[in-house]
């Protein structure tokens, strides 16, 4: 019940109470959670989708057969998170620490999506009926590298669509007997 409000509820709506400080279109993330009055709202929203992430798939690694590599790449990619919300964007005042957030940023979503590419092709050699877990991952990708052409920067309404399309999709995941 605590993971479906999480996954539906509280994770989207919070992601999206927290962009609505800045256009979802010409700022991100970083950008609003490097203003004063919003930097603690980015540090709970990292530590909400870190927290989420990191306990379904700690249950999700094992009943898709993944391993050692899998469990270390996902603690990882907790660490990379971790490091881009509590290291500064701002780019005026240190422009390194700034540069250090951007990479760990975008580490951390690419290991993400790494993660679920490989939990996906996982499930879907189990069972070809998951192949709807396979396709929703390359889809949330294909429409990822949309909007990052169509904006051409890592804009909120990008960090929003991945945000809740991964969180719904370990959710959903997690949920089906086929895993269990």
């Amino acid at each position: 019940m605590l993971l479906n409000l999480t996954a539906y509820f509280i994770i989207p709506i919070y992601t999206i109470l927290f962009a609505c400080a800045g256009s979802w279109f010409t700022t991100n993330f970083s950008v609003i959670g490097s203003f004063a009055d919003r930097r603690l709202a980015f540090l709970i929203w990292g530590l909400l989708v870190g927290i989420y992430f990191g306990y379904v798939l700690k249950r999700l690694i094992p009943m898709m057969g993944g391993g050692k590599w899998e469990v270390r790449l996902k603690n990882l990619t907790l660490v990379i998170l971790y490091c881009a919300v509590t290291t500064p964007y701002l780019p005026e005042e240190t422009p390194f620490k700034a540069f250090l957030h951007v990479i760990f940023a975008g580490i951390a979503g690419v290991l993400l999506l790494a993660i679920l590419l490989d939990l996906t092709i996982r499930c879907y050699r189990k069972n070809r009926d998951a192949r709807k877990y396979l396709v929703w991952v390359v889809v949330t990708c294909v429409v990822s590298l949309f909007l990052l052409h169509l904006v051409g920067i890592v804009s909120s309404a990008l960090e929003i669509y991945i945000t809740m399309s991964t969180c719904i999709l370990v959710r959903r995941m997690l949920t089906y007997d086929w895993v269990i």
